[in-house]
């Protein structure tokens, strides 16, 4: 080729053209060289030559139908399912027809149980040990809020194994710089697996005017209820799919914003509550905890902790207090009554469209225990950041916009603390409590007709959100992948709950797990449990409301605490004078799980509210406020 001149006239595209042309002719380049997995024989002329066609991919055999569905700031004790007094009659069929899972623990916040639901991976390993807004996010392995493509999704496995993949509701796990309609895409649900989907990426969000996404773009809300809207467009996945590929199985992750705040619902199915919460939490909590025993949920000799000493006995609350406390807890029900009913119309359509019972469902009744972020008075519109008044000014605030509770005019409605202790029965502590069964263990059901022998069975066994993805593929008979596009993938942590289907005295398998936000932690090991609790970050709210930063942390301050959960299992008698061996031999584990999943550095709300994390400019007067709107509406909407 030394002896060609290129053509200088020639408009660039045509000189691109031109060049690699003659590369082609010059090389031969791909003439002779077929993709490695091409299996026919390429000859001179087509008569020499055979063609090869891979047969398409299809999902095994038999395979089921997959929706999981996981709600979002429910405690242990407030489903009917599970003893609670709010009603969800879909839950009870459910779980009636299927299997009660006692022991299931979540990460004790939303986004590292997504992660880790999701991928199968605990959060830190997949880099949500945080979550993925700029604020609460931090540039290390463990913390950059970025799930690496080498922990792939069960979207992308299932997808890739013959099924069609649709999300729908709260995704909660896309960095905030790429949650705008210029991408980049490929953190989105439709760039980890997921042919479709219909919701929002953020944590919260107002639920009639959502900030809300369809596939790769935003569009403008209706004003219908969130909840209405993600079900009908699951519905109608299913429908299209179905109709253009009769039997192909397809895999549905329903994740409403319910029963997160704002607790936003038409009045009708708030007002179906009026006067039955007026006996105060205090007997709701009784009432539960004899309810479940009932039920079997939890031991019979089970004993409620003491009542937290920052909630007020309900007997001794004035005439205002007990009103607007009650109203708030009428819309919470009502709340969480209606996306049962929203996720009942789900399950209806698969049972009149004959798919139900080759359907495996699992429903995770919360993504962490009932939510603390209402402080002790309850919100209607103001930012838990930001009220920086006296509890006296809160309680006059909302008893004036009462009204507003449930409404759209109440964008950030959550209930005071009393009731989060309540539908949290009977465990102690909230959500955030990573050091609690209270933060981190609610109710699952898993129902398969088809594979379930016993209904309405109850299973004890020890499990955690990780363990969903490798039973969904163990049951499917699909083997994890060891590459998803070409990269190499990492080991799935969970561990499969399928012999513990059909056999109630199965084998506990998850045998060591580490929980971890922000401060708060704790390390499990065949039935023993230790756990520190973090200064709380409610304790910091002035300092955040006037934008200071809160003095530094100190960890070693920390007191652990040891329970054995086999004897003890809501952790009423704590055992670490009586063993210290035990608790220095689970600190020590906590270290090396802490290490081999990206934990640290150990990050808590004090570097968050400081603006120590994620914020190159070292400026401590960024809008803290701002930041916080951003984490909790969702960036990027255009509407």
């Amino acid at each position: 080729m030394k002896n060609f001149k290129f053509n200088s006239k020639l408009k660039t595209p045509q000189r691109g053209l031109l060049l690699t042309a003659l590369l082609v002719a010059q090389f031969g380049i791909a003439q002779n060289k077929p993709d490695a997995d091409f299996k026919g024989v390429i000859g001179k002329t087509l008569a020499d030559s055979k063609e090869y066609w891979p047969e398409p991919v299809k999902a095994p055999t038999g395979a089921p139908n997959v929706v999981w569905i996981l709600l979002d700031d429910v405690g242990f004790g407030a489903s009917s399912a599970f003893g609670g007094l709010i009603e969800t009659p879909t839950f009870d069929a459910l779980a009636n027809n299927g299997l009660r899972y006692t022991n299931f623990h979540t990460t004790a916040i939303c986004a590292p149980t997504r992660a880790a639901l999701l991928t199968g991976r605990n959060s830190g390993r997949v880099h949500v040990s945080g979550f993925s807004h700029t604020i609460l996010s931090a540039g290390f392995p463990g913390w950059d809020g970025r799930i690496p493509s080498d922990k792939g999704t069960i979207a992308e496995i299932l997808r890739d194994n013959g099924y069609n993949t649709f999300a729908v509701g709260k995704y909660g796990v896309t960095p905030d710089e790429d949650a705008t309609d210029a991408g980049p895409f490929d953190r989105w649900p439709t760039g980890k697996g997921f042919d479709h989907f219909y919701g929002f990426l953020g944590s919260q969000t107002d639920q009639y005017n959502p900030d809300l996404v369809e596939d790769q773009a935003h569009i403008k809300p209706d004003g219908r209820h969130l909840n209405e809207l993600i079900t009908d467009k699951a519905i109608s996945y299913i429908q299209r799919q179905q109709k253009s590929a009769p039997g192909k199985p397809f895999f549905l992750y329903y994740a409403p914003g319910a029963a997160h705040a704002p607790h936003q619902v038409e009045a009708s199915w708030s007002d179906a509550y009026k006067g039955k919460f007026d006996e105060g939490w205090d007997v709701y909590r009784e009432k539960v905890l004899a309810s479940q025993k009932k039920l079997g949920v939890i031991p019979a000799n089970a004993v409620l902790p003491e009542r937290n000493p920052i909630i007020t006995e309900w007997k001794k609350l004035t005439p205002d207090q007990k009103k607007v406390y009650a109203r708030f807890m009428e819309v919470y029900a009502g709340y969480l009554t209606y996306t049962d009913h929203e996720i009942g119309r789900v399950v209806n359509y698969l049972k009149e469209s004959n798919q139900l019972d080759n359907t495996l469902i699992f429903v995770a009744i919360g993504d962490n225990g009932a939510s603390k972020e209402g402080t002790t008075q309850g919100t209607i519109s103001q930012n838990i950041f930001a009220q920086g008044t006296s509890d006296e000014k809160n309680l006059e605030s909302n008893l004036a916009n009462i009204g507003e509770i449930g409404t759209a005019k109440g964008l950030n409605t959550n209930y005071p603390l009393g009731w989060a202790q309540a539908t949290n029965s009977p465990f102690k502590n909230w959500k955030q409590d990573a050091q609690s069964e209270g933060g981190t263990r609610n109710p699952l059901i898993i129902f398969y007709p088809k594979g379930i022998k016993e209904k309405g069975g109850i299973r004890n066994q020890y499990s955690h959100v990780t363990d969903i993805l490798p039973t969904t593929l163990e049951i499917a008979g699909i083997k994890a992948p060891e590459n998803i596009k070409g990269i190499k993938q990492d080991i799935i942590q969970g561990s499969s709950l399928y012999t513990s289907l059909n056999n109630a005295k199965a084998e506990s398998l998850h045998k060591i797990q580490y929980y971890y936000i922000f401060g708060n932690r704790a390390i499990y090991k065949d039935g023993w449990k230790a756990g520190a609790a973090h200064p709380d970050p409610f304790t910091l709210l002035k300092a955040a409301g006037k934008n200071q930063a809160p003095t530094p942390s100190n960890f070693d301050n920390d007191v652990w605490e040891l329970y054995n959960l086999n004897e003890d299992f809501n952790e009423r008698n704590n055992l670490a004078a009586k063993y210290p061996e035990k608790l220095a031999e689970l600190k020590k584990l906590f270290d090396e799980q802490a290490k081999e999943n990206n934990v640290y550095p150990l990050i808590d709300w004090q570097d968050v509210l400081a603006r120590r994390i994620h914020n190159p400019s070292g400026d401590k007067n960024q809008n803290l406020q701002e930041l916080i709107k951003q984490a909790t509406k969702g960036a990027g909407n255009s509407h």
